[in-house]
C-alpha cells in the first residue's frame, strides 16, 4: 500500500491536516477504512482484549460500533516535531445493552492513547 500524504516531516499545517484526516477516518465508522490506516501486523490492547493485524482490527471495530451508538472521536494536535507526546482522545457516545447480561452502560469521558 502506498503511503498517503501528508507525510513526515510535518510542519504545523500538514500535522493538523494529518490529525483531521485520522479523526475523519475514525468518525466514518467504516471498520475496513479505519483498519487500512494501520500496518498489517499492528498490535492493539483494548482493556483485556489483544488485537493483532488489520483483520482483527476490523472485526473489533465492527463489534465496538455496533454497541457504541453516536460514537465520535475527537483528536487534537499536541506537537508535530521529533518529541513524541501521549495523545488524549475524548470519546462520547451511548452504549446499547449487552445481550448477554441485559446491563446498560453509558460511557463518556476521556481515553488516553499513546501513538
Amino acid at each position: 500500500m502506498n503511503p498517503r500524504p501528508p507525510l513526515p516531516p510535518f510542519d504545523e499545517a500538514s500535522a493538523r491536516q494529518k490529525v483531521r484526516l485520522a479523526e475523519d477516518g475514525w468518525n466514518s465508522r467504516d471498520p475496513a477504512r479505519v483498519a487500512l490506516a494501520y500496518t498489517p501486523d499492528t498490535r492493539w490492547r483494548n482493556r483485556a482484549e489483544f488485537i493483532t493485524g488489520r483483520t482483527e482490527v476490523e472485526l473489533f471495530l465492527k463489534r465496538k460500533w455496533a454497541r457504541e451508538l453516536d460514537y465520535r472521536l475527537i483528536k487534537e494536535l499536541w506537537a508535530f516535531d521529533l518529541h513524541p507526546l501521549p495523545c488524549v482522545s475524548p470519546t462520547n457516545g451511548t452504549t446499547i445493552p449487552d445481550s448477554g447480561t441485559g446491563a446498560t452502560a453509558t460511557r463518556t469521558g476521556r481515553s488516553t492513547n499513546t501513538g
